[in-house]
């Protein structure tokens, strides 16, 4: 449904994508991570034909999105992180005005409108003005504008962001019940526990670069995940994390705190804390950590998703 091959995009001296290549195939949930910065947007603004490409190719159902860009949008529907609506206007109006953009014939429109405000549970708000809506209530109205034609592929580009937990929720349901009527979803987000719910398949971008993807289970067995030992510190400075590291193989500093990797984590922790004590550390708190998705995407990236 999906394909992209060696996509690159500059932006002056910037180089936002670095030659990505990935496939999905039809009725696919993707995730698509990274930290601010790594080129998540920038893909998904080409992919919905918002960007023109440096380098690469991208088809689309099937069509060359720069041979055929029109047909492409057909067979697209994008939310986007900013809300796009106009605040003077009923949710219904919103709606009638973004059917028309996409050409969607008028009595089908009203039709369809029916449906998708009465799926994303806006039927009594309906009539009221944007402006009077909460921001989860916005994000809902946003995501039934990308649903009014009936596209094959929807890309989402971080919709739960500040969002009450009861309209998080409902749109969680809503992308179920989209997937598992066969939509394709491209999915970015800053919260693991959304990717492991919603994906197949993962795709993890830093700096341009996919540098893993799979399913979660693939990139749990991948061979650079381990289990993972974190210690903060009340007193650890450059010199006694250096000291630490010339002792500890694998690890890695996030301010007072130290990530230490193993195998066998449960076997290595007395020798993790006794060394720790031998220099003098004072610990302040240990927490182990199972292979999940946060682990093994701070081991890959050394970064917190959410690191601005």
């Amino acid at each position: 449904m999906i394909n992209v091959s060696n996509l690159r995009k500059s932006f002056d001296t910037i180089e936002a994508l670095k030659g990505i290549s990935f496939n999905i195939p039809q009725g696919e949930c993707f995730g698509l991570l990274g930290p601010n910065g790594a080129g998540k947007t920038t893909t998904i603004s080409i992919m919905s034909t918002l960007v023109e490409p440096s380098e690469g190719k991208v088809s689309i159902a099937g069509f060359d999105l720069k041979k055929n860009p029109l047909e492409c949008k057909k067979n697209i529907g994008v939310v986007t992180q900013e809300i796009a609506l106009y605040n003077e206007l009923s949710a219904y109006d919103n709606l009638l005005f973004w059917g028309g953009m996409y050409k969607v014939p008028r009595l089908e429109l009203i039709e369809r409108l029916d449906e998708i405000v009465n799926l994303l549970e806006l039927t009594d708000r309906k009539n009221d003005k944007v402006k009077t809506y909460s921001g989860g209530m916005k994000r809902r109205v946003n995501i039934a504008s990308a649903l009014l034609h009936n596209p094959k592929i929807l890309f989402m580009d971080e919709p739960t962001v500040g969002i009450d937990p009861q309209s998080r929720n409902l749109i969680f349901e809503i992308i179920e019940k989209l997937h598992k009527e066969g939509m394709t979803i491209v999915y970015t987000t800053h919260y693991m526990e959304e990717a492991e719910r919603l994906c197949n398949r993962i795709g993890i971008i830093d700096n341009g670069e996919i540098i893993a993807q799979g399913t979660l289970d693939e990139l749990k067995t991948s061979g650079t995940m381990k289990e993972t030992v974190v210690i903060s510190f009340t007193n650890l400075t450059d010199e006694s994390y250096t000291t630490i590291a010339n002792n500890w193989k694998d690890l890695q500093r996030f301010g007072d705190t130290i990530h230490f990797y193993s195998m066998n984590i449960q076997g290595e922790l007395s020798k993790i804390i006794l060394r720790c004590n031998a220099f003098g550390l004072d610990i302040r708190h240990i927490d182990i950590q199972k292979i999940n998705l946060e682990t093994i995407f701070l081991r890959l990236t050394g970064k917190q998703l959410r690191d601005k």
